[in-house]
């Protein structure tokens, strides 16, 4: 529901900019017509991504289609179609992805964080988060409810993601940690108790130094990884929330983990992907160059 919702408000605010454009260029945005949309999306070129740029142009023909009118954003009319390849022409290298998490750059992570309540919170997030293999979403709408704490470590179930919109959910185990200082077992049972969480959301938000009852958003997940690599001289911008994620899936691949197991804890449907991450990871182990002699 909440993705739902997002993308919602998503769409509501991509049809305003629409229509205020109209407004300024004296163009009508209701009925349009598809040679306005192709001015509007060549607007956008310069200074938008095209994911943004998509996702504009599925507003309008969105808004068309409530109203009950013919879309004018169809990628088979050329006024649309043509603007839209040469976008995609002119932007379409791979988007420069952020850089997946180590575990020796964990550890280092881990160590540093101060042992406050607010410290207790982003070592459990990043230990949880990467031993996850969790999306961002994931983690913020993970709730004491859904987790289970057995002897083997802890279960936990998701009930709906990116990729189970039906909500129809999966388990997922995090086991022990080889060492105390870096479990992710034993740091989501320390903030748990210190916190005195016994239902809702596993991690709190925090004003100043006060833990609120809501839960965390999308972008304090984000802060944490940079806030935490920051304090231990790691280049923070090449990080964000889903280093992470790709860091398990890079690290698990490159210590010899199957790709069922890889997708089994991320909850990835697509092999093409976790095969992405695999190809990342072996980019230098077994490397033909490494036998040249050089």
């Amino acid at each position: 529901m909440a993705r739902a919702s997002n993308t919602q408000r998503a769409y509501t605010s991509d049809w305003a900019d629409f229509a205020q454009w109209c407004q300024a260029e004296h163009l009508e945005p209701l009925p349009a017509r598809p040679e306005t949309v192709g001015l509007y999306l060549a607007a956008l070129a310069d200074t938008h991504k095209p994911s943004t740029i998509t996702r504009r142009l599925a507003a309008i023909a969105k808004q068309h289609r409530n109203a009950g009118l013919e879309s004018p954003a169809s990628l088979r009319l050329s006024a649309v179609g043509d603007v839209i390849a040469g976008i995609r022409r002119d932007k379409g290298k791979r988007p420069d992805a952020k850089a997946p998490l180590t575990t020796e750059q964990l550890r280092r992570m881990v160590a540093a964080i101060p042992s406050t309540p607010k410290g207790l919170r982003d070592r459990a997030l990043l230990l949880i988060g990467f031993a996850g293999g969790f999306r961002r979403s994931e983690l913020v709408a993970l709730d004491v409810a859904v987790v289970t704490d057995t002897e083997d470590g802890l279960k936990i179930l998701i009930r709906r993601s990116k990729t189970d919109q039906e909500g129809q959910g999966r388990t997922l185990g995090i086991p022990y940690g080889s060492d105390p200082k870096t479990c992710p077992v034993r740091a989501y049972r320390k903030w748990i108790a210190a916190a005195g969480i016994t239902e809702g959301p596993v991690f709190r938000s925090f004003r100043n130094l006060t833990m609120m009852h809501d839960g965390i958003t999308d972008q304090v997940v984000a802060n944490v990884v940079k806030r935490s690599a920051e304090r231990v001289g790691i280049d923070a911008t090449e990080l964000s929330g889903h280093s992470l994620r790709s860091g398990l899936a890079t690290t698990a691949a490159r210590n010899g983990a199957s790709e069922r197991s890889i997708m089994k804890q991320t909850g990835h449907r697509s092999v093409a992907m976790v095969r992405r991450y695999i190809h990342d990871a072996e980019l230098f182990h077994d490397n033909a160059a490494g036998r040249l002699g050089l």
